[in-house]
């Protein structure tokens, strides 16, 4: 009590003091006291958790002896205020205006909240301000500008908001460091930055900032600049040259933006630059020759843009880099072996360009080297025996072309090697067995090769491994029971080999298994009940073996199980009571000898046993007595007595009987049903055809696949529908009109496909359209029917009143309300469905080909129905006009790997334009926007946005409230579908049960689509 009536009575004292004259001849304690008043009133708006202001008391007449204060020795006034990582919590208060000689003010790494008070500016002689780490917010005010004598102000990794006033700066005539980064301020940057002619260090990264061009506000013309930081902020256009008149100029970070246009030319007239930093932005043209007379530079980092041209053969010049990074470019040629030369670089990273010819074995001579990274490029020849004689902690080689044997580790790797990447090659012969030597080795990737040995035992002996992935090799043989030994095993992949044997019953040691698949292989026996102990397993992928019994029940005790496949096997019985099993969908349980679910059409095989039949032996010795006592011959009681079967055995036999009596009833109803069923489809489909034929032989041939809503289309001539007052849209396929069925006012939709490359014979035309015609599902257009002339072919489906997603997203009408978060997630939950079913159902799948939101039809409910899909399975084939065009209707949704590859299409590219759609439901915004000066690829900066953990700014602030745990995990799952690894995505029925999991994380809630 007494410290709280002090404090009173001192913010009493201060106040009077601020208003009354100091008394004759006490003056100078009147001065002296000034700062003990003003420290103890700056004191009170504090929480001290630790007692480490405790010494500061207001009975002293001098702070001078207080922790964390130091004086000034000519006049015994504060000078230097130190209070950082306290942990002091509050909002900071008044009381420092009374140290008029404060020259250093220190708060950082505390808890501080609330606003900057302005009344700091009030501290006229203040030549050092830190108040960074805290969770300060508001705006900073721009009294702080007030402060003529500031030449240090770090404000950094706070929770700072809003624009900075322009004319924040126009007074800076001492400030040499500013840091405002890690907060969230936005807006474009202040043009006053230019009058701060002492500035040396600017970092005004992590923020909001945006807009450009940047450089025009003269920050060219801070030539004393020394570090520049202006990374992660959405800072765009060009940036020009100029850049050489900065001198002394060590780091230039501009990465994380969007800058956009070619590098200055002039950037390597900085002779001082030892970082450079431009990654992650949309820089275009080739690498500045002007580089190469960097002698200092040690960090150069020109990923993630789309530079194209030669690899500098230069690059040998650069004798001081440690970090090389040119990855996700466009760079072509070769790697020079002059890169040898570097002894100084520690990290190579040229992965995902278009670079040829060897790797270069100079690699070797680069001592320092710990990791390399060349994935994704057309490197071939054999990989240097060499970079496995260093002392590399990461080497990926994946996605080349490269041929040879995998060499065997030296000595140097043993205890250095983390990452070893080689998979997406041509490499051949066995995997050495010095491989179990790595002892640090945490991920091992060595799949899509042509491996041909068996699995080496040494493979157990990886003390620190966390993922395996040997798939789609020739490897052969068993897997090892003691694959799991380390215990630290979280990614198991084999499938896609020829292994053999049972799955090991020590499969139960790898207690940190979360992805286990050995799909593709040819496993036999039963699955070990042991796999029930994997309690953190979430994939299970066993399809396409020869695993036969049941499914041990204990399986459903694994809660954390989100996907599961045991499809095409020799399974009979039932599934697991518990966990995913029972809410898995046919596709994940289809093609084996009895699996009993209603899902699916054939046998139910349970292993129960067989009835029992007594032995008419087992009752006394009778029989047996009498046929020795006969000599071994049977008398005719003795042939009665084991010729009468025992009470079960006629149950049995009789039960046996009524089976199979039942089985051949239900066998002759069923086929008189098809019968039935398959004469009334011949009778309306002749009889559609015979209407079609007599009404209009020369008009083609219409067939329609059940009457609904178009009886009256047989009399209607088609070809006058297609009028231009009724055309509606126009796709990649073709051009939609509507079409009113005369004597009905059914409304319906009717496709005009363009006539390149269609299928030229009816017949084969017929057939793929029937299969369309068969994809039924809540979540699809159904298609009617068709209409076919050699020169002219339509398709008749339903037309839907409501529009489409396009509309209803990004074409609203003024009176339309926003779309809430549960419709929009219903709508990516329907649409999942619907592309499962046309994926999962049918062999081969049916791939849309063309996901995007003007094909995702609602009604007055937002329930989403898909429309033109499969239409690829009518092309004889994709050419390039019909790419082209697919391009340019739908940028931003194409899988990467149309671009790039022979136009293979399957459902990963569906997955993919899925992935795309989520996005633009979730964030508002298109797949590709265009800006004066850059382009914005929605993907791409969602993905930077997670990377930095502002992902959630992201969302349509349209919608309204939303839930956090549902729209986070919802964004993560639309980049894994995003990946520019096809085989990285998720296949649409997973794509289902994640999403299930997401709105209802109780698994027996979850429903099959």
């Amino acid at each position: 009590m007494r410290y709280h009536h002090g404090v009173q009575l001192l913010l009493f004292t201060y106040l009077s003091a601020a208003f009354l004259p100091p008394c004759f001849g006490g003056g100078e304690t009147l001065q002296l006291n000034d700062d003990v008043l003003g420290l103890i009133v700056f004191k009170s708006s504090f929480r001290d958790p630790l007692q480490s202001l405790q010494s500061w008391n207001e009975d002293d007449q001098s702070p001078c002896a207080w922790r964390f204060v130091r004086c000034n020795a000519g006049n015994g006034r504060v000078s230097e205020l130190n209070l950082d990582g306290l942990s002091l919590s509050g909002k900071l208060g008044r009381g420092l205006e009374k140290l008029q000689s404060l020259k250093v003010l220190s708060l950082s790494n505390n808890n501080l909240t609330g606003a900057i008070t302005p009344e700091l500016a009030l501290v006229p002689n203040l030549e050092r301000l830190n108040l960074s780490h805290n969770s300060l917010s508001a705006n900073i005010p721009s009294s702080l500008s007030d402060i003529p004598s500031l030449q240090f102000l770090d404000l950094s990794h706070n929770s700072l908001s809003g624009p900075v006033d322009d004319n924040m700066f126009q007074n800076c005539p001492s400030l040499r460091f500013l840091s405002l980064a890690g907060n969230r301020l936005e807006g474009t940057l202040p043009s006053s930055l230019s009058k701060c002619a002492t500035l040396n260090h600017l970092n005004l990264s992590s923020n909001h900032f945006s807009g450009g061009p940047v450089f025009s506000a003269g920050i060219w013309s801070l030539t004393r600049i020394r570090t520049l930081d202006l990374s992660k902020n959405a800072l765009s256009g060009s940036i020009p040259t100029g850049i050489s008149m900065i001198h002394n100029l060590k780091e230039l970070l501009l990465h994380g933006n969007q800058f956009s246009g070619f590098l200055p030319a002039d950037i390597g007239l900085c002779p001082h630059l030892t970082k450079i930093d431009f990654s992650k932005n949309l820089l275009t043209g080739t690498v500045p020759e002007s580089l190469q007379r960097l002698n200092a530079l040690t960090y150069l980092s020109l990923s993630n843009n789309f530079f194209t041209g030669d690899f500098p053969q230069w690059i040998g010049q650069l004798s001081n880099v440690e970090c090389l990074d040119f990855s996700n470019n466009g760079l072509t040629g070769s790697v020079p072996s002059s890169i040898g030369g570097l002894k100084s670089l520690r990290i190579l990273s040229l992965s995902n360009n278009e670079l040829i010819g060897d790797i270069p074995a100079s690699l070797s001579d680069a001592s320092s080297l710990s990791a390399i990274r060349l994935s994704g490029n057309a490197f071939n020849g054999t990989i240097p025996n060499g970079l496995f004689d260093m002392k590399l902690e990461e080497l990926d080689l994946s996605r080349n072309e490269l041929t040879g044997f995998v060499p065997p580790p030296s000595s140097k790797l043993y205890e250095n090697l983390e990452i070893l990447d080689l998979s997406g090659n041509n490499l051949k012969g066995d995997i050495p067995a010095e491989m179990g030597l790595l002892s640090r080795l945490g991920y091992l990737n060595l799949s899509w090769n042509n491996l041909e040995s068996r699995m080496p035992p040494e493979l157990g002996y990886f003390q620190n491994l966390t993922v395996l992935d040997l798939r789609s090799n020739r490897l052969i043989g068993s897997i090892p029971g003691d694959i799991c030994d380390s215990g630290s095993l979280a990614i198991l992949q084999l499938d896609g080999n020829f292994l053999a044997g049972p799955i090991p019953d020590e499969i139960g040691n790898c207690s940190s298994l979360y992805l286990l698949s050995l799909s593709h292989n040819n496993l036999s026996g039963s699955i070990p009940e042991s796999m029930s102990l994997l309690s953190k397993l979430k994939i299970l992928k066993l399809e396409v073996n020869e695993l036969s019994g049941e499914i041990p029940q204990q399986l459903g005790k694994l809660e954390n199980l989100l996907i599961a496949n045991v499809s095409h096997n020799m399974l009979v019985g039932r599934l697991p009571a518990g966990g995913i099993f029972q809410t898995l969908d046919a596709s994940a349980i289809e093609g084996n000898r009895g699996i009993c679910s209603p899902l699916l059409k054939g046998p139910c095989v349970m292993n129960v046993p067989k009835p029992l039949v007594l032995d008419p032996y087992a009752y006394g010795n009778q029989a047996g007595g009498q046929n020795r006592a006969n000599g071994g011959r049977s008398t005719s009681t003795g042939f009665k007595r084991r010729s009468f079967l025992s009470v079960s055995a006629i149950v049995a036999i009789s039960a046996a009987a009524v089976i199979a009596i039942g089985v051949v009833v239900i066998t002759l109803l069923n086929a008189s049903a098809r019968r039935r069923i398959a004469f009334v489809e011949n009778a309306l489909e002749s009889m559609c055809s015979s209407s079609t034929r007599s009404s209009n032989i020369a008009a083609g041939k219409l067939v329609l696949f059940d009457s609904k809503s178009s009886a009256d289309l047989h009399t209607t001539n088609i070809e006058s529908m297609l009028n231009k007052a009724a055309e509606i849209g126009e796709g990649v396929f073709g051009t939609v009109y509507k079409a009113t069925v005369a004597g009905q006012g059914t409304v319906l939709a009717i496709k005009k496909l363009v006539t390149a490359n269609t299928l030229e014979y009816h017949e084969e035309f017929d057939r793929e359209v029937r299969v369309l015609g068969k994809a039924k599902h809540p979540n699809l257009i159904p298609l009617r029917g068709y209409y076919w002339t050699p020169q002219l072919q339509l398709l008749v489906s339903d037309f839907a009143a409501e529009g489409s997603l396009q509309a209803k997203l990004h074409e609203p009408t003024p009176s339309s309300p926003p779309m809430s978060w549960p419709n929009r997630f219903k709508i990516v939950v329907g649409t999942a469905k619907g592309l499962a079913h046309l994926h999962h159902s049918f062999r081969p799948p049916i791939i849309h080909y063309n996901i995007k939101p003007s094909n995702i039809l609602v009604d007055e409910d937002l329930n989403p129905r898909i429309s033109d899909f499969g239409l690829a399975r009518l092309l004889t084939k994709l050419d390039k006009h019909v790419v082209s065009s697919r391009f340019q209707s739908a940028a931003g949704y194409v899988a990467p790997e149309l671009a790039c590859q022979s136009l293979r299409v399957n459902e990963k590219c569906d997955v993919y334009g899925f992935g795309v759609l989520i996005l633009e439901l979730v964030t508002g915004r298109r797949p590709v926007e265009y800006g004066e000066d850059n382009v914005v690829i929605l993907s791409d900066h969602v993905r930077v946005m997670l990377e930095q953990g502002n992902v959630l700014d992201c969302v349509d602030p349209s919608m309204g409230e939303y839930p956090e745990d549902e729209v986070l995990p919802v964004l993560k799952l639309a980049l894994v579908c995003t990946s520019q690894i096809p085989s990285s995505r998720p296949s649409m029925s997973e794509v289902v049960q994640i999403l299930q999991v997401i709105k209802t994380p109780i698994p027996n809630r979850m429903e099959p689509y």
